[in-house]
């Protein structure tokens, strides 16, 4: 049996850990954490100096035994989970249910799974940093009080089943107020004027500078030009260069590989995950910049090979975050000499984002020459100006460029090689334009952008963007969805040959691609978390309390004393809540009044989800609509709240039955001879017409026809259909796989009943121990 035992969190990382190390070490996994907090009042004594007590995870009971049989046979144990507060904890938290001594127990870290680095961490064992758990503890009883006292009076004064936490209530605050500032902008217009020019054949692009604020100014400027004369004023070249970009942090890997590879933030996560097991890219979790000495000579063997010792520049980046941890490392590459690298597609994708990023931070200034033009009109006092911009030394621009998070404004003049040109050239023109444009409001936030702001305003850290993230769209706090944008009408004038149009177009306009909308849900729970505990959502105080951690981190700060601080005024808080009526917590708004009944109009929450009602609550006869995608209660118009009363509507008839549209709990479908179609985003159930509903029944036919396979006359519940991942068995609600070695056409109904009967017991809750699964991988072969 070896002598070494080394724990680490995950079978995949163990796997590659063992391939470094010989017979005497046998590396196992504990599968993350094998101790929390239980649920229930009993887990915390608050007034025993909020004493947790921990218990063992069901699902980890028999990985626990495992690991004592193994302690036991070991000589030495080395405890190698991740090299952060977390990884610490688990570590300390191992060290307690397995009973280990400190004679024969070492902690060892590294931030790279390589050979080396797992060598030199056996080298230089440390003991378990008690600092750093008392912050990883007092994060979690301060989460769990918060959430185990908060969520209560959420059910209480406003709807059963909701949650609070001191980060995710932060992050849904972001995303309520920028919703709010959306809401209220109020676009105003102006006209930019842009002008192309013929020069011996190849074009000139320019713009005026000035805006103007009115379309009377812009014809009359426009008008005034075609009479006029366009002549080069002056040129102005200058050199300038571009320097690249930090390597990569958790944020800001999690907002490069969100603008250029589409993932979330979670996805990002989990696919950086693999690669840091599997030896490929240091530990993903961290603020810092830093690269270390080993790093900055590899890229640099790397860089001069590749491309020349002229590309190479070396940089030491500082994190601008306080309380980044510059002993830990950026996000990087392993070793540099590899450029690809992963088992899939995404892998190699995110991989080879991170390879870049950080060889391009060790290259030289891209060197730039700029020009910048001033062209004149004989008969104004305004100027046109171009530029152009000539790289005239690529440096780390040959390998990567970094994105910008917000949708650019309107290009002004491209950005390229000017024709030639010299002072007194006369031009040709060939079009002016000016074109209305508007006023945008704030951008809504993106999951890389939330994250962005929740680093900057120094909220949560790098392990909890990601679970932040998740939480909120669990919750159903935030929906992250495309919306269509909606027409809106411009002015566009334009001279050319001579004359002058005008033209009114038309454009699409708010057109969301993966954004955060906030839903009613969370913009009431918001406002009650605001006036009635600004403490727990106040942005500043959010940020006061990580930085508390962090002291805790250092052995600067007792973390008992950092909880009594804050858990005082809170669950103060906490009690006089009881004196709030739910009728007072602001969830419904009085519209009006219905002009056919007289009833009181009002929009208000229900139990699954916003709707207005006509009525009040104690009249019999009260009527209901669900709220379209979109509405909010608290802009609700009476004329908005009568339209939704007009459903549901009959939209025709389709085989001599009625068609009918409306909107349920799941959205907008239309009805026919008792089935549903969903009118997903395509339509509105107020406006869609008996052609396009007649259309919709037919696809949604033809779509379940190719989903049927088979079903039986003996059972008509029993059925074989086609879904995502292939053929399955359906049998009332429940699902069932279909061996490999059987084909779903030929299935009998005795030999489906067999398959449902064998995968029975599963669904009825029998054999749920899957989560049991980890010993199986870890049973020597």
């Amino acid at each position: 049996m070896p002598k070494n035992l080394v724990i680490v969190e995950s079978p995949a990382k163990a796997k590659t850990i063992e391939g470094y190390l010989g017979k005497d070490f046998k590396v196992t996994s504990s599968y993350g954490h094998v101790r929390d907090l239980p649920k229930g009042e009993n887990a915390i004594d608050i007034k025993n100096k909020f004493k947790p007590t921990y218990e063992v995870s069901p699902d980890k009971k028999e990985v626990i035994r495992e690991l004592k049989k193994l302690v036991k046979e070991a000589e030495t144990i080395f405890l190698a989970s991740d090299d952060d507060r977390e990884g610490e904890a688990i570590s300390w938290h191992l060290k307690e249910v397995l009973n280990l001594k400190d004679e024969n127990t070492k902690r060892i870290v590294f931030r790279e799974i390589t050979k080396s680095a797992i060598i030199k961490a056996l080298e230089s064992p440390r003991k378990i940093d008690l600092d750093l758990v008392n912050a990883q503890q007092a994060r979690r009883i301060l989460d769990r009080l918060v959430g185990f006292e908060l969520s209560p009076v959420l059910w209480k004064k406003i709807k059963a089943g909701l949650s609070a936490g001191r980060v995710q209530s932060v992050a849904v605050r972001f995303i309520v107020d920028r919703e709010r500032e959306i809401e209220k902008f109020d676009a105003t217009s102006s006209y930019k004027i842009t002008a192309l020019f013929d020069v011996e054949g190849k074009q000139l692009q320019a713009e005026l500078p000035k805006k103007f604020d009115t379309k009377e100014e812009a014809e009359a400027f426009l008008k005034n030009c075609l009479e006029a004369d366009f002549s080069i004023k002056s040129l102005e070249t200058k050199p300038a260069k571009k320097t690249p970009a930090a390597p990569f942090t958790t944020s800001t890997l999690q907002q490069e590989a969100s603008r250029k590879l589409y993932f979330s933030v979670a996805q990002t996560m989990n696919i950086a995950q693999k690669l840091y097991e599997s030896g490929r890219i240091t530990y993903m979790r961290t603020d810092s910049v830093n690269l270390s000495d080993d790093a900055l000579k590899s890229a640099e063997a790397e860089i001069t090979s590749a491309f020349g010792k002229e590309y190479h520049h070396q940089r030491k980046f500082t994190a601008k975050s306080e309380g980044a941890q510059e002993a830990h490392e950026a996000i990087r590459p392993t070793e540099f000499s590899v450029t690809e690298a992963g088992n899939d597609r995404n892998e190699q994708r995110l991989y080879e984002l991170i390879w870049k990023r950080a060889i391009a931070s060790q290259m030289a200034d891209a060197q730039l020459e700029k020009t910048n033009v001033s062209i004149a009109i004989s008969n104004a006092d305004q100027t046109l100006s171009a530029s152009g911009e000539v790289i005239k030394f690529q440096g780390f621009l040959k390998v990567y460029l970094e994105s910008t998070d917000e949708d650019e404004e309107e290009e002004s003049t491209a950005k390229g090689l000017l024709p030639p040109l010299t002072v007194g050239q006369e031009l040709q023109l060939i079009e002016m334009k000016g074109r209305q444009s508007f006023t945008r409001p704030p951008a809504r936030y993106t999951e890389a952008s939330l994250v962005k702001k929740l680093e900057e305003m120094g909220i949560g850290r790098p392990s909890t963007y990601a679970p932040t993230i998740s939480t909120i769209q669990k919750r159903n706090y935030v929906l992250k969805e495309s919306r269509d944008g909606t027409p809106r009408k411009y002015t566009e004038m334009v001279i050319k040959d001579g004359s002058f149009v005008s033209a009114e177009k038309t454009e699409t306009t708010g057109t969301e691609k993966n954004k955060l909308f906030p839903t009613n849900i969370a913009m009431v729970v918001n406002d009650f978390l605001v006036e009635h505990f600004p403490n727990v959502i106040d942005f500043s105080f959010t940020a006061k309390v990580e930085k508390e951690f962090d002291h805790i981190a250092h052995g600067e700060q007792p973390w008992e004393e950092m909880i009594q601080n804050f858990y005082g005024a809170f669950h103060t808080k906490v009690e006089q809540t009881e004196n709030i009526k739910r009728t007072d917590v602001n969830s419904s708004k009085e519209l009006g009044i219905d002009p056919k009944t007289g009833k009181k109009v009002i929009a208000r929450l229900g139990k699954f989800g916003p709707l207005v009602q006509i009525g009040d609550q104690e009249d019999e006869e009260k009527q209901f609509a669900s709220l379209l995608k979109g509405q909010f209660i608290e802009s609700m118009t009476l004329e908005d709240a009568l339209e939704l009363f007009k459903l549901p509507r009959d939209v025709g008839h389709f085989e001599d039955k009625k068609i009918v549209a409306a909107v349920g709990r799941f959205g907008p479908y239309i009805r026919h001879d008792g089935k549903f179609v969903s009118l997903g985003k395509e339509y509105d159930p107020l406006s869609v017409t008996e052609e396009e509903a007649i259309e919709l029944i037919k696809a949604k036919r033809e779509a379940d026809a190719k989903k049927h396979i088979k079903s039986f006359d003996e059972n008509p519940e029993l059925q074989i259909l086609n879904g995502r991942w292939g053929p399955y068995i359906k049998m009332g609600r429940n699902n069932f796989k279909i061996p490999k070695d059987k084909e779903a056409e030929s299935l009998t109904f005795a030999e489906t009943m067999e398959i449902v009967e064998s995968q029975g017991d599963s669904k009825k809750g029998k054999a749920k121990p899957k989560k049991a699964a980890p010993t199986k991988k870890k049973t020597k072969k």
